[in-house]
């Protein structure tokens, strides 16, 4: 007797379409970030944060979570520094900020929304990267006189990225819709764990 081939399906369910859609529009955004000449390395507008804001404010931190990493891992196999040290403090800042978002989005949306969110996460992001470049790539106390030019720029991009993301909440449906409109596809599924936007905190920030 033979054995005959078991096949193995792999059933996406309507979440993963729509965490898989914007986990795209993250990278695309990713790839214009890779694009702009600034004048400091390692500064970077970070566009990409505002589908991830966008994420933790509509589904939750998990699919935050999972935009996240995805976008750090596909877009450095695109960008060709997959496991590289730009590969390792582009995850160290996506780990931090992500830690960072965890307890902060739970804060009073009275207080706390998309722009405070997002000036945090910035200042975890490349403190976590500056932590990992002095320990492992520049193990010199020297690299701390650029903190001042690192939080300035953490700071003004913070401030853009979520009052952009602020903008897009406000402007996009809250009913399970706005998947397509942020990725630039033509999907109109339900989710049955979408969330109304109150779970933002409507009155904090925006």
């Amino acid at each position: 007797m033979t054995d005959q081939p078991q096949r193995i399906r792999l059933l996406a369910t309507p979440e993963d379409h729509r965490i898989a859609q914007l986990a795209a529009a993250a990278i695309g955004l990713s790839l214009i970030d890779a694009a702009i000449p600034l004048p400091l390395p390692g500064v970077k507008p970070g566009l990409a944060n505002i589908v991830t804001l966008i994420v933790l404010a509509r589904y939750g931190w998990t699919a935050a979570a999972w935009v996240s990493g995805l976008r750090v891992f596909a877009g450095s196999l695109l960008l060709g520094y997959f496991l590289s040290p730009g590969f390792f403090m582009s995850l160290t800042g996506a780990v931090c900020s992500l830690l960072t978002l965890a307890i902060v989005h739970r804060l009073p949306g009275r207080w706390f929304g998309p722009v405070s969110w997002s000036i945090l996460a910035s200042f975890a992001h490349i403190g976590g990267q500056l932590l990992l470049a002095r320990l492992w790539l520049i193990p010199h106390n020297g690299l701390f006189l650029l903190v001042p030019f690192f939080s300035a720029a953490a700071l003004t991009f913070g401030i853009i990225n979520g009052l952009l993301a602020a903008r897009l909440l406000d402007e996009l449906p809250a009913d399970g819709h706005d998947t397509g409109d942020i990725a630039n596809h033509g999907s109109h599924h339900n989710s049955p764990i979408s969330r109304p936007l109150s779970h933002t905190g409507k009155k904090g920030d925006s």
